[in-house]
């Protein structure tokens, strides 16, 4: 393993890199408001939000292509390039939504050419993690996985953070009918700046030294797909990974921060800036806790951590939303502090499952084809089962105009994976990464 001071350079230069690409990849959920109305058909608002958020699902539902590419390329050739080639592609497809014309100006070819950059988000967000998170884990000490892994864990969050920020600042700047015209093209252009940076810290980095090691010994796999998925046993472990970890974990990621904003906006009718303050507020006192509850998984381990994450988040849904719907209608106006606590509340149950994650997925596999293994399930559970908890939740919602039925297909698949996990799961914590 490396020296101390060198694995915090590959931790910071990973984390830049991946908070970068959270903040491309979300900067769409978060204007998805904004970008309905200029996407799409101004006379049906409701559904030109649905047809939004589908675009936006869109981007998850192609990440595990995206991991199965990139996945092979970083067994078969190093990790370093493969998060240098979706790095590129994620800005260069950002940057092109900012530039994009409206509905009004081209029609139907907007929203298809919306589509198209949104999949190239996903493919390249796809690759992203799952090499970021190898690299990282590869470099930690045996023993402290959690706590080393938990940084690159905090970067969806803070990507997040930062999409909201930069979100609200033109919004306050631009006044509210400049920013629907034309400002909200400024979050995504600025991925420009932002990717660029972050490619010439990365390009410095040295490959992962467990997989210079493996190749130097002649025991890297020549065909990582196969041996991730065509072999019973490692295949076991995939689907377990996914039913038993990912799944629940990426329903909990999503409901407690993208859910809960959305609710905010669309069923309580908080103001678009204040609702993205509350959130973002919340999301900030939140973050340190990824670390925490990292480096706790390397004391007591990872399952009873996302287990507990998973089964806290079941119960306690419904009362917290509940709970949001007085303090949100409350006389004089929004509850603020309390609706600050409601999601502060779902953003620590994120914490938990999501802190050990990383730490648990690379322990699962073998250096050989670690990369490929652990990306396509953690896509799958978090681009396919979380990534449309926004969708799934409007949806229910419309459809039964019962403001609490879009908890329920995350309250499902979290106590699937609950069950699962608690079940079938092994703790890993003290695997040695090399072997």
């Amino acid at each position: 393993m490396v020296g101390k001071a060198n694995l915090w350079k590959v931790i910071a230069a990973s984390s830049a890199g991946t908070l970068i690409e959270w903040y491309d990849f979300y900067i769409f959920g978060s204007l998805a408001t904004v970008l309905a109305g200029s996407f799409f058909p101004k006379d049906e608002p409701a559904t030109a939000l649905l047809a939004t958020l589908a675009t936006f699902a869109t981007g998850f539902v192609v990440r595990p292509f995206g991991a199965l590419v990139f996945g092979r390329i970083g067994d078969l050739v190093g990790r370093k390039r493969a998060f240098l080639s979706t790095l590129i592609l994620m800005g260069l497809s950002t940057a092109a939504i900012g530039i994009l014309p409206t509905y009004e100006q081209i029609g139907i070819l907007a929203p298809l050419a919306l589509l198209l950059l949104r999949m190239l988000q996903g493919l390249a967000l796809g690759g992203e993690y799952g090499g970021a998170a190898t690299y990282v884990a590869e470099h930690a000490p045996d023993g402290r996985r959690g706590f080393y892994t938990s940084f690159i864990q905090t970067t969806a969050t803070l990507g997040l953070f930062v999409s909201l920020g930069v979100i609200l600042l033109c919004r306050t700047r631009l006044g509210e009918q400049e920013f629907a015209r034309w400002g909200w093209r400024i979050p995504f252009l600025l991925s420009i700046v932002l990717v660029l940076f972050s490619y010439l810290i990365r390009r410095k980095l040295a490959e992962s030294p467990l997989f210079v090691a493996m190749k130097a010994q002649g025991k890297g796999s020549a065909t990582p797909l196969r041996d991730s998925f065509g072999k019973r046993a490692n295949l076991r472990l995939v689907l377990l990974a996914l039913f038993g970890a990912t799944m629940g974990q990426g329903v909990v990621w999503y409901t407690g921060q993208f859910y809960a904003l959305y609710y905010l906006q669309t069923v309580l009718k908080v103001e678009f800036v204040l609702a993205n303050k509350i959130v973002a507020v919340a999301l900030l006192l939140g973050t340190p806790f990824f670390v925490v509850f990292g480096a706790l998984s390397d004391r007591i381990g990872r399952k009873p951590i996302l287990m507990s994450g998973c089964g806290l988040a079941v119960l306690a849904y419904l009362p917290i939303y509940h709970a949001m719907t007085l303090a949100a209608r409350a006389a004089g106006g929004p509850n603020v502090t309390m609706l600050v606590l409601l999601v502060l509340v779902q953003v620590l149950f994120v914490t938990m499952v999501y802190g050990p994650i990383a730490a648990l997925l690379v322990e699962l596999f073998p250096t050989r084809i670690r990369y490929t293994s652990m990306s396509l399930p953690y896509h799958i559970g978090n681009g396919v089962f979380g990534g449309l908890v926004p969708l799934v939740g409007t949806w229910l919602v419309g459809v039964t105009s019962n403001p609490y039925a879009g908890l329920y297909y995350p309250m499902a698949i979290a106590s699937a994976t609950f069950v699962i996990g608690t079940l079938f799961l092994r703790e890993r914590r003290n695997v040695v990464l090399a072997e």
